[in-house]
C-alpha cells in the first residue's frame, strides 16, 4: 500500500489525468442522457466546454495560473452561450483549491473572487422560478460555501508548507552555524596549543642549549660544573617532555590518560622557579613582587607565567652573552602588572614593529594574543639606554 502511495505521489499529473477522464465521462453521459436542468442541451456546445474543464483538472498542478484563467474563461462562455452547469464544473472547485495552495498570490486572490461570485452569477443567469427571492439567496449562499472552503483549505496547505520549509531552512542554517562554530573552536584550540608548544620548546630548549655549551666549555677544566650543567639539561628536558605530553594529550581522542602523567598549568607562584632556572643557566635575573599577592583567575596566572617565560627566553636569544634581566610583578587593586627588562643589545627591530616575528611568527604575537584573551594590554619595545622592555597589565576579578 505504501508503495502505491509513493507511486501516486511521484506521478501527480497521471492521477489528475485519471480523474479528468472520469469527470469527462460522467459529464458526457449526463449531458447525453438529457439530464441538464438548466441552459441548452446542445452537445456541440456542451462537449467542448466539458473537455476543456477536464483539461483544467488534468493540468491543474503543472500550470495552476493558466488553468485558472482557462476555467474563468469557460465559466464566462457558459454564461454567454447558455450552457448550464454540468458535472465537469466540479473542476472549478479543484482549480480554486490548487491555486490557493500552490499558485501565485495574485492567482490565489483571483481564485477567491471567482469562487465567491460563481454561484451568484449562475443564479442570476438561471434563476429558480419555483423558489422565492429569499430561497434563491439561500441557494447562492449554499453553493458559495464549497468554493470558500476549497480556498481556505488550499491556503492552509500553503501556510503549512511554508512553515515546514522555514523549519527546514532554519535547521539547515543552525547546522551550518554549528559546523562553523566547531571549526572556529578547533582553530582556536590549535592556536592555543601552538602558543603553548612554542613557549615550552623555546624556553626549555634555549636553557638546554646554554647549559650544553657551558658544559662543553668547562668539561676538562671543571668537571663538577659540567656535571651540574648536565643535570640541569636533564631536569629541563624532563620538564619540557612533561609539558609537551600534557599538551599533546589534548589532541588525543578516545584516550584517558592518568592525571599523574600531566603537570599542572603553570601559575604565578612558579615564576620564581622559572627565574631560578634562568639564573642556573647563567642569566642574572632580579625578581621582585610588589603589592599583596592574592588568588588570580587561572587564565591570568597562565598568561603572566608565559609572558615572563617568553621575555626571558628572548633575553637569552637576543640580549647577548653579558645581558641581565629584571622581573617585576605588581598587584594593583584591579589588575596585575608585569615588567620584564634586560640590559642586553636588544631584540631585532622586526620583533616589535611587525608584531613579533621571530622566524616563525610566534614570539610577541603569542604574547599579544594571550594578553588579549584576558582583556589586558601589552607594550613591547626597546628600552631607553639599551636593552628591551616588555610591560603588561592584566585585569583581575576577585576569585570566589
Amino acid at each position: 500500500m505504501q508503495r502505491l502511495y509513493d507511486f501516486l505521489r511521484r506521478h501527480p499529473t497521471g492521477v489528475d489525468g485519471f480523474w479528468a477522464l472520469v469527470l469527462f465521462g460522467l459529464s458526457v453521459v449526463t449531458a447525453g442522457a438529457g439530464q441538464e436542468v438548466r441552459g441548452t442541451d446542445n452537445l456541440a456546445l456542451v462537449v467542448p466546454i466539458v473537455l476543456l474543464l477536464s483539461l483544467v483538472v488534468a493540468l491543474r498542478r503543472r500550470m495552476p495560473e493558466k488553468m485558472l484563467v482557462l476555467a474563468g474563461g469557460l465559466g464566462l462562455a457558459q454564461l454567454v452561450l447558455d450552457v448550464g452547469t454540468t458535472v465537469a464544473d466540479f473542476a472549478m472547485l479543484g482549480i480554486v483549491f490548487t491555486v490557493a495552495a500552490t499558485g501565485a498570490r495574485w492567482a490565489s486572490r483571483l481564485a477567491l473572487g471567482m469562487g465567491l461570485s460563481a454561484a451568484a452569477l449562475a443564479q442570476l443567469r438561471w434563476p429558480n422560478d419555483q423558489a422565492s427571492v429569499p430561497g434563491n439567496i439561500a441557494i447562492v449562499v449554499f453553493q458559495t460555501v464549497p468554493f470558500a472552503l476549497a480556498w481556505v483549505l488550499g491556503d492552509s496547505v500553503r501556510t503549512r508548507r511554508a512553515y515546514f520549509a522555514q523549519l527546514e531552512e532554519r535547521a539547515a542554517r543552525l547546522e551550518k552555524e554549528r559546523e562553523a562554530q566547531a571549526k572556529v573552536a578547533v582553530a582556536a584550540e590549535r592556536a592555543r596549543i601552538a602558543r603553548e608548544l612554542h613557549d615550552v620548546v623555546a624556553h626549555n630548549v634555549s636553557v638546554m642549549v646554554v647549559q650544553a655549551d657551558g658544559a662543553a666549555y668547562v668539561l676538562d677544566a671543571a668537571p663538577d660544573q659540567a656535571k651540574k650543567a648536565l643535570e640541569t639539561i636533564s631536569s629541563t628536558g624532563r620538564q619540557a617532555l612533561a609539558e609537551m605530553r600534557r599538551l599533546l594529550g589534548v589532541l588525543r581522542t578516545g584516550e584517558h590518560q592518568e592525571s599523574g602523567e600531566y603537570v599542572p598549568q603553570p601559575d604565578v607562584e612558579q615564576i620564581e622557579d622559572l627565574v631560578e632556572q634562568c639564573r642556573g643557566s647563567g642569566l642574572p635575573v632580579d625578581f621582585k613582587v610588589e603589592g599583596t599577592p592574592r588568588p588570580l583567575p587561572s587564565g591570568v596566572e597562565l598568561t603572566a607565567y608565559r609572558i615572563v617565560q617568553e621575555a626571558l627566553t628572548n633575553t637569552r636569544k637576543h640580549g647577548g652573552p653579558n645581558a641581565g634581566a629584571s622581573v617585576r610583578l605588581v598587584y594593583f587593586d584591579d589588575g596585575l602588572g608585569l615588567l620584564v627588562e634586560d640590559d642586553g643589545k636588544g631584540a631585532p627591530h622586526e620583533m616589535y614593529e611587525e608584531g613579533g616575528a621571530d622566524g616563525q611568527g610566534h614570539g610577541l604575537i603569542g604574547m599579544r594574543e594571550r594578553v588579549g584573551m584576558v582583556g589586558g594590554t601589552l607594550d613591547a619595545g626597546p628600552r631607553p639606554g639599551g636593552g628591551f622592555r616588555i610591560s603588561a597589565l592584566l585585569p583581575l576579578k576577585p576569585a570566589h
